[in-house]
């Protein structure tokens, strides 16, 4: 599926359940509040959501628990979705899933890696719990490779035995809402991805 056809599939499976009144659950895996904003005004019409939030990619437990309380507040303040779920911190994870990657630069391979791994914690999640469609809402920020990410999130569903929700929720004026929103509700947004690597590249300018 080309990049430019993700946007367009999801819409039209939106278009279908809003006529039909028909209602799906949804895992939506979230890196952080300002990118959760749009995608939750865009698919909780017509999902029941239940928000994820596994990062054990982020640089320390300060920033971590930061982000999981702006991401609680958001909920708790839209009503747009009907839970949260925090899952603890476990750097460890990340950093061994890492290994051998770490003088990759950004957008690279020790970044597809790490998506992958949080895809597939939300994956055996939604697959636990008998949700519908699980999804990230990764792929709202310019910076990430809408094609890579649907793509591991379909190969983790065939591993899975659930469905993966394929998105670009940048389209659609989708990352300008989510700043335009993040002002609205004074959340916190953070300048970098969220690993000690992007902080570095950040504050270095290397990319």
């Amino acid at each position: 599926m080309q990049k430019e056809q993700y946007d367009k599939n999801m819409q039209t499976l939106i278009d279908q359940l809003t006529a039909e009144g028909r209602r799906k659950s949804l895992l939506l895996h979230c890196c952080c509040a300002p990118c959760s904003t749009a995608v939750l005004k865009r698919l909780h019409e017509c999902f029941d959501i239940t928000v994820y939030y596994y990062n054990p990619n982020i640089d320390s437990l300060e920033e971590h628990n930061l982000r999981a309380r702006e991401l609680e507040y958001f909920v708790g303040q839209s009503g747009l979705a009907m839970a949260c779920v925090i899952v603890p911190y476990e750097p460890k994870v990340y950093y061994e899933a890492v290994r051998g990657y770490e003088q990759e630069p950004e957008g690279a391979l020790r970044c597809e890696i790490c998506f992958a791994l949080r895809l597939r914690h939300a994956a055996h999640y939604a697959t636990l719990h008998h949700f519908d469609y699980f999804t990230t809402t990764l792929t709202i920020s310019p910076m990430k490779n809408a094609s890579l990410l649907n793509r591991l999130g379909e190969q983790t569903a065939a591993q899975t035995g659930t469905r993966f929700l394929n998105s670009d929720f940048k389209k659609r004026g989708g990352y300008l809402l989510s700043t335009q929103l993040s002002k609205e509700y004074g959340i916190y947004r953070q300048d970098y991805c969220g690993c000690v690597f992007s902080k570095t590249a950040r504050e270095t300018g290397h990319r």
